[in-house]
């Protein structure tokens, strides 16, 4: 069995003749340590099929595994769990808390492990350091650059080391410089054993992927 299932899910909202599919029968399978990029048109699905992924919008029908698990079988608490232990996320907006440090950003997986506070402390530098930020660790993360909050947005998503990258247009928001920065960032994590699954419309983004996956109107179209 492959490491990630999508068994012809679909997500449909409203009602009668007002239900709109926004994914529909969607199929495909993903090996461990892949790098997908997901494109497509505004509306196409991408987002809503990437909040299936991880674990946050449960399908209408379908079946979603990985690692043998079928994740919307679980009740909300594994399913929790199973975000912690599996996922990191990243997103065009960064959503870092602004009034917090960087570093208390990317401590903020780590809050309900049962690790000790120094091994917390070491892992949020650790993670820093590979984003090239310890230097700027005490730092609010409001007063960094556009290109530092996505770094530290990553820093953020791989401080637990899971074993799934989910990253939702993550150079939207970046000029050519810092975008190249951080998909470089995201292709040594590939190298390193992370699967990676990038939600994208630049074609040069999609071509740091092994794999593409072409969504339109809720459907795979080419992969």
């Amino acid at each position: 069995m492959s490491f990630i299932s999508i068994n012809k899910i679909n997500k449909t909202y409203g009602s009668g003749e007002a239900i709109v599919a926004a994914i529909a029968n969607v199929s495909f399978e993903i090996e461990s340590g892949e790098f997908i990029s997901v494109m497509g048109e505004s509306g196409a699905g991408k987002s809503t099929l990437l909040s299936v992924l991880g674990g946050m919008n449960t399908p209408t029908s379908g079946s979603y595994q990985v690692d043998g698990m079928d994740i919307y079988a679980l009740h909300s608490e594994q399913r929790a769990d199973f975000r912690r232990e599996y996922l990191g996320f990243i997103f065009q907006s960064f959503y870092l808390i602004p009034y917090l440090s960087v570093m208390e950003n990317v401590l903020l997986p780590l809050v309900n492990t049962p690790k000790k506070p120094q091994e917390k402390a070491e892992m949020a530098l650790q993670a820093l350091a590979w984003v090239g930020l310890e230097n700027k660790a005490d730092r609010l993360a409001n007063r960094i650059s556009g290109g530092e909050m996505e770094r530290a947005a990553v820093a953020r998503a791989i401080v637990n080391k899971p074993p799934i990258l989910l990253a939702d247009e993550p150079t939207g928001n970046l000029d050519s410089r810092n975008s190249n920065e951080v998909m470089q960032l995201l292709q040594q994590l590939n190298t390193d054993g992370a699967t990676v699954i990038m939600v994208t419309h630049s074609a040069e983004c999609a071509g740091y992927a092994n794999r593409q996956i072409e969504v339109q109107d809720g459907r795979v179209v080419h992969q």
